[in-house]
């Protein structure tokens, strides 16, 4: 798969360039207004749309009824359709919620849902997000939900409950429901985090021949083997013919190890962790009572777990993995390539980091959710262009391929003149990256971390306001 040649100027065509408002003024009103906003992503939107009458173009946009917020984000889903149908690699689906508080809206807080411990108001934001297993470069969003969470009656009983469409656990489902079946002799495969780890949302994927990795939360009743071959009962001496996943998957011995790269949370810094792997196959039990739409048969699955050996002193709580997958795990290769896939998770968390502080997409203020909801399809949108910026910088042909292939001839100009005081010198895509990082504020010293999409967006920004002082002088020679 070639590279996007994706950039702050062409960015508007190629991710709503297909877009169907039902008008052609509006949909180039679109295009014009999102490269705008690549030009300047951060802050809020008269931060991103500097020019009144264009901002105000933006408001009237979203202020009618035939641009919402599926048919904003529609083009670009084609696109990453495309760009994941081209891929002949493995493709990561990648489901996770994060939270985007509206509470400061006084006029919608009626309309909006639940959020936090229920006081503040907003959305459950659901995103399927694409990314090669690979090279773990993100293609784009395949699905968004903007979900209100609902009030609840106290005291609902279960059978109520899991009867009710609006039910949070039904947006994995939903997210993996929108994504059509992978081309043949292609392999996608659903990512998710506990959230996901339901019987509904394991049998749907089965019933519809998808291929899934989720992380593990409950400690289930399982049988050994998928054909009753090989009995769990015969690792334990309690002559029960089922046991708990977790506690059975404990008793495994270690099969290798492996360094895995912890990011920092919860106050913890980044660390390398060595881990051992170990993985089983098992079938996994229906509840006895149903919790969602489901058959209630038993789920052939995959379970590999992934621990850390020896943790320091002040980590809290030690890196540990249970994995449940119907894609085979047949020797520890296989198993290592299940805890890469799970590694990359962690994008789509940087994700929501782009989408909030990158973007400033919780600074918007609508006064109708009809409004607002395309709006924050357009913004989570323009966040993948920060990802994007980051990605270009790690390819493998970085060091070979010329900036000015992918970047406009004048920013690469500019760049190199502040840099390397050379307008002329042709840059290289990992030069100019690495340039446009020190610009950003990173040091680029041989024991830093490579440049992320928050100091890039910096450098960006900083640069787009070179050359537009430059262009401005007439001052720009680009070979």
């Amino acid at each position: 798969m070639q590279a996007s040649r994706m950039t702050a100027a062409n960015f508007g065509e190629e991710h709503f360039g297909r877009a169907q408002l039902g008008d052609v003024r509006r949909e180039r009103r679109l295009v014009s207004l999102a490269n705008q906003m690549a030009k300047h992503p951060g802050g809020t939107l008269p931060d991103k749309v500097r020019n009144p009458a264009h901002l105000k173009a933006l408001y009237r946009l979203m202020d009618n009824d035939a641009v919402t917020h599926q048919r904003v984000l529609q083009s670009h889903v084609g696109r990453t359709l495309d760009r994941m149908r081209a891929h002949e690699g493995v493709v990561l689906n990648i489901h996770d919620t994060t939270e985007l508080d509206y509470s400061g809206l006084i006029s919608l807080r009626e309309v909006l849902g639940q959020i936090g411990n229920g006081g503040g108001r907003g959305y459950k934001c659901h995103n399927s997000l694409a990314v090669t297993a690979e090279s773990r470069e993100v293609l784009g969003l395949t699905h968004q939900i903007l979900f209100c969470r609902p009030r609840v009656p106290k005291g609902e009983k279960k059978s109520v409950r899991h009867k009710r469409t609006t039910r949070e656990s039904r947006l994995w489902k939903q997210g993996s429901e929108a994504l059509p079946a992978a081309p043949v002799g292609r392999l996608w495969v659903d990512v998710a985090d506990r959230g996901a780890d339901t019987t509904e949302f394991l049998d749907f994927e089965e019933t519809q021949g998808k291929k899934y990795l989720v992380r593990s939360q409950h400690n289930r009743w399982v049988l050994g083997g998928h054909d009753g071959d090989t009995e769990v009962s015969q690792c334990h001496d309690d002559g029960t013919a089922r046991v708990k996943l977790h506690d059975w998957l404990r008793t495994l011995p270690e099969e290798g190890r492996r360094t895995v790269n912890v990011p920092a949370r919860g106050g913890q810094s980044a660390r390398k962790a060595e881990v051992g792997v170990a993985w089983g196959s098992v079938r996994v039990l229906p509840p006895r009572q149903p919790r969602g739409d489901e058959r209630g048969a038993p789920l052939a699955v995959w379970a590999v777990r992934v621990w850390e050996l020896d943790p320091p002193a002040n980590v809290k709580e030690p890196l540990e993995w249970i994995l449940l997958t119907n894609v085979p795990v047949q020797a520890f290769e296989d198993a290592c390539e299940r805890l890469d896939w799970y590694a990359c998770r962690w994008i789509v968390e940087e994700y929501h980091k782009a989408m909030k502080t990158g973007c400033g997409i919780e600074t918007m203020e609508f006064t109708k959710q009809e409004r607002l909801q395309p709006a924050i399809a357009l913004v989570s949108v323009l966040a993948i262009f920060l990802l994007t910026l980051r990605d270009s910088s790690r390819r493998s042909d970085a060091n070979q391929r010329l900036a000015r292939e992918l970047i406009p001839a004048e920013y690469v100009a500019v760049l190199s003149a502040w840099r390397f005081q050379m307008p002329d010198r042709d840059l290289t895509v990992h030069e100019f990256y690495f340039a446009l990082a020190r610009l950003g504020g990173h040091q680029n010293r041989k024991h830093d971390h490579p440049p992320g999409w928050l100091v890039l967006w910096r450098g960006w920004t900083q640069l787009h306001a070179m050359v537009e002082g430059a262009l401005a002088m007439g001052g720009i020679r680009c070979g």
